[in-house]
């Protein structure tokens, strides 16, 4: 970013010209990703587009990496004026249970070819930085940390679009089952579809709509994300696939997916996250990592750690596991017979008995006349050293 150089005192006329500038820039009717949409969090936004799950979008950063929601349409949605007034959004936390969805060990979004669209080229990559307030150098650092999920609510952001080398920002409603990828905040800062960077959204007062409402689309039923107070290791999401709660931990791409210890009050379906959502769950610390046990790939199922953990301490092979009963084989009548143990096999000691619960008898100590024959008794010294 080129280095600002200090300003002299603004004159009256000076003051006048950027009051007219901000006015111009709050109040542009420009199509986003065009230069003069840009918004700005001082500035109230003017127009608010809808952005329908399956469509990528004006002034796209990347090609899409979205893996799991609807199908991406590279074409974008004529661009109408919606006689509805554009929402505020109610606000939910990030880590509230059910605002966002996926499928078990399934990423909503590719995070690798994600971070190699960005890196591959210089001038995109540095706007997008400037544009999520990151390092630019740590670009692909970050991307790795964030968690790819579905959103499950319309929800309201501040995105960014690419074209002629820098970023423009705009307001946007985005339809649920967006894949995005959400920061250790629990908030959205990356729509996968287009690649784009999102922010917390803009005042939207006396804002109006553009772009095309999908069916089902409520303006009072769009929801805001704001960020934890607090870093968050896992998210609770609902499953897409049977309606049942599963842990994922942020940073991860579903493979460590797990279900809750301490599960939501309601169902995911049964959820209301805008009348009635769920309190968040404490986070506590992270799960420990699972097993490298893996279960081999099925028909549709991707590779990942298996469900069952594996045991402590290997077992050897044809031994009984520990705590276990010696399974008896069937015996030829048709009954079972119990096989004895084997005792372990113990080292053979001179005059010790072979036979059970006998107390070896010790052989008397040679006499004198054995030990020492009459012709072969060595002279014995005259003093002794202790």
């Amino acid at each position: 970013m080129p280095s600002r150089r200090k300003s002299p005192r603004p004159t009256a006329y000076g003051l006048a010209a950027l009051a007219s500038a901000a006015l111009l820039a709050g109040c542009s009717t420009a199509d986003p990703g065009e230069p003069g949409a840009e918004e700005t969090a001082a500035s109230p936004a003017r127009e608010v587009l809808l952005q329908p799950a399956g469509a990528q979008g004006p002034a796209p950063f990347t090609p899409s990496t979205a893996q799991e929601g609807a199908p991406v349409r590279e074409d974008a949605p004529p661009v109408t004026d919606v006689a509805a007034p554009a929402p505020e959004g109610h606000s939910l936390t990030g880590a509230t249970p059910g605002l966002y969805g996926g499928t078990r060990a399934l990423a909503s979004c590719n995070v690798e070819q994600q971070a190699a669209y960005l890196t591959a080229e210089p001038a995109k990559a540095r706007a997008f930085a400037e544009s999520a307030g990151i390092p630019e150098g740590n670009l692909a650092g970050w991307l790795r940390g964030l968690t790819p999920v579905l959103l499950r609510a319309d929800t309201r952001v501040t995105s960014h679009g690419y074209r002629d080398g820098r970023a423009t920002a705009y307001q946007s409603v985005l339809q649920a089952g967006t894949a995005v990828l959400v920061d250790q905040y629990g908030t959205p800062r990356v729509r996968c579809a287009c690649g784009n960077p999102l922010r917390s959204p803009a005042d939207a007062r006396d804002a109006r709509h553009t772009g095309e409402p999908w069916a089902g689309y409520r303006p009072d039923r769009v929801v805001v994300i704001t960020p934890t107070s607090t870093v968050v290791t896992r998210l609770v999401i609902a499953s897409a696939a049977d309606n049942t709660w599963l842990e994922r931990r942020t940073g991860s791409d579903g493979e460590q997916d797990r279900r809750p210890d301490v599960l939501p009050p309601c169902a995911p379906a049964s959820c209301d996250l805008v009348a009635d959502p769920p309190a968040p769950l404490p986070d506590g610390p992270a799960p420990a990592d699972p097993p490298a046990t893996t279960r081999p790939p099925g028909p549709g199922r991707p590779t990942g750690p298996s469900d069952r953990p594996s045991p402590a301490t290997p077992e050897a092979p044809g031994e009984p596991a520990p705590h276990d009963e010696p399974v008896a084989p069937p015996a030829p009548d048709g009954g079972t017979t119990v096989p004895t143990p084997d005792a372990p096999a113990e080292p053979d000691v001179p005059g010790v008995p072979d036979g059970p619960g006998e107390q070896p008898v010790p052989e008397p100590p040679p006499s004198f006349e054995e030990a020492f024959p009459a012709e072969t008794v060595p002279d014995q010294p005259e003093t002794f050293e202790g």
